[in-house]
């Protein structure tokens, strides 16, 4: 009983994560803190609902299949956001700033 409360508790903070993220994709400015939103809110929903649905499948082949998927995606996921903020910067998007810092003194930083 308490197990299951716990992998629920596990799959809600996922869904959490999964809104906040959509959220952040739709209001954040630009294409890099969209990236940011969208790699950083992916991986911790991804972890909670996997953490969560091992707890429910209990520890059989599915939890070790489901931790294979969690370590792979751990990886992939933070390498895609980078290979895709590295293409847009290859293509000439240029990231959205509020305060041009390469002229500015030490003493205004």
């Amino acid at each position: 009983m308490l197990i299951d409360i716990f992998s629920w508790i596990l799959i809600l903070i996922g869904c959490i994560f999964s809104i906040i993220s959509a959220i952040g994709i739709l209001r954040l400015p630009d294409v890099y803190t969209r990236m940011h939103a969208a790699g950083l809110g992916d991986t911790l929903a991804l972890g909670a609902f996997g953490f969560g649905m091992m707890l429910q499948a209990g520890w059989t082949i599915v939890s070790v299949k489901l931790l294979l998927i969690l370590l792979f995606m751990f990886f992939a996921s933070p390498t895609t956001t980078h290979a895709l903020a590295k293409a847009a910067m290859t293509g000439k998007i240029k990231p959205m700033v509020t305060q041009d810092r390469r002229n500015s003194s030490k003493e205004e930083v």
